[in-house]
């Protein structure tokens, strides 16, 4: 199992508010997502090799 990259609590209370429930392959899919727009912006930031912190206009 990869590892979990969000707050499994918080995106689930977000979830049920809007009365919705999440499936079991949600949050890991979530994760995957948010792993790979890290892994863009860091590419990014490498490809411009102007600065080693990553902001807002990186995503």
């Amino acid at each position: 199992m990869p590892e979990t990259l969000v707050v499994v609590s918080k995106i689930k209370k977000m979830v049920k508010e809007a009365g919705f429930r999440t499936g079991g392959d949600y949050i890991d899919n979530l994760s995957g997502k948010v792993e790979q727009i890290v892994k863009t912006s860091i590419e990014k930031v490498k490809t411009e090799n102007k600065k080693k912190t990553l902001g807002a206009e990186d995503l």
